[in-house]
């Protein structure tokens, strides 16, 4: 009897100009044409681009957003599972990861797979803990503080001087250089995001990430640093090279070995003038840009579905330096009919033969 390929579900479809790292880690899956996966979309938007990629992913599940409830949530990913029979999920935003972390145990009970951190090694990463986790793990971290309150606003750049990045949670940041830039991002952050609001000291110099999977025992699975070489004007990374630096993998070795994590991360720094190196944050899944590790010869993803999976796996080391990449815009095209399934039904189901 022929095995069943297993069956690996990715979310974050999203693919604008602030692209979702679903996209990404969809085509680092497919790379190398592995007839023994397959692949299928969680898309939260009918006009979530990614879903009409239909030469990467196979099929496509609309799911609710977490805050619409728990039990929701699990209903429709236990309908997925129905239907095709799910071995792996990668969830790839950090708002939807407290609650994937949440039902993990019931997604296992279920056959699912996940390779994910705990709530508490979560936290440990957040905004509002970077300068506690820059000190437990011995990496300098910008001036940092949490704001509850608009009028903290008046007094903050005691503690951190203008000019200051003002941030999100989970996304976003705003360069404030004077109080009424200072006030306006605040609650531009709180419209969009919620309390509490960060505020970052600026500092000026290169950027450079750190694409990573932790064991889940102080160690890394893998890892591929870059320098960003064009921003957008959201200042995401809109091209990168891969460097060779043992200081930047060791920032991210250095995460690893203060919180155990388990799973993808991305680590954001920069590096000021004297050669410094500043922890801006930490990222709690694959970057957009995680498709770089497989040009440059270490696929990370994969790594994280053999984890996921309770596979065996030899760390990867080793990685080409000088690749590249430059996102472009393409237009997807689709079929009406390809829309209309998924406003209606929710699904989009290309594959056939499901479960």
């Amino acid at each position: 009897m022929k095995a069943r390929p297993r069956t690996i579900a990715v979310t974050g479809l999203n693919a604008t100009d602030n692209p979702a790292p679903g996209v990404g880690v969809i085509r680092a899956l497919r790379a190398g044409g592995d007839a023994s996966l397959r692949l299928v979309g969680l898309a939260y938007d009918a006009l979530d681009p990614g879903a009409y990629a239909g030469d990467i992913v196979s099929d496509v599940f609309m799911i609710p957003y977490p805050s619409q409830g728990l039990e929701a949530f699990v209903s429709r990913l236990e309908y997925v599972h129905r239907r095709v029979g799910l071995d792996v999920i990668i969830p790839t935003l950090d708002a939807e990861l407290p609650s994937f972390i949440d039902i993990a145990p019931r997604l296992r009970a279920m056959g699912i797979g996940t390779c994910l951190p705990t709530r508490e090694q979560l936290d440990l990463r957040s905004k509002a803990s970077l300068a506690a986790l820059g000190a437990r793990a011995g990496i300098r971290v910008p001036r940092t503080a949490a704001l509850s309150d608009a009028d903290e606003l008046l007094r903050i750049h005691e503690r951190v001087p203008y000019p200051f990045h003002v941030k999100g949670v989970f996304y976003g940041a705003t360069l404030a250089t004077t109080f009424d830039e200072a006030v306006s991002a605040y609650y531009k952050v709180i419209a969009q995001w919620g309390l509490p609001v960060l505020v970052q000291e600026h500092v000026t110099g290169e950027e450079f990430d750190v694409v990573a999977v932790g064991d889940g025992e102080g160690g890394l699975v893998g890892a591929v640093p870059m320098k960003k070489m064009l921003l957008t004007d959201k200042g995401k990374g809109w091209a990168g090279i891969t460097v060779r630096d043992p200081e930047l993998v060791g920032i991210a070795q250095a995460f690893a070995e203060a919180t155990r994590w388990r799973g993808p991360f991305e680590v954001e720094v920069m590096r000021d003038a004297h050669g410094r190196y500043h922890l801006i944050e930490v990222n709690p899944r694959f970057p957009a840009w995680v498709y770089l590790s497989v040009a440059a010869g270490m696929n990370l993803p994969r790594a994280v579905v053999d984890l996921a999976a309770g596979a065996p796996i030899e760390p990867l080391r080793g990685y080409e330096v000088g690749a590249m990449f430059v996102r472009i815009s393409i237009d997807q095209v689709a079929r009406i009919s390809d829309f209309q399934s998924m406003v209606t039904t929710g699904e989009l189901v290309r594959s056939g033969g499901l479960s």
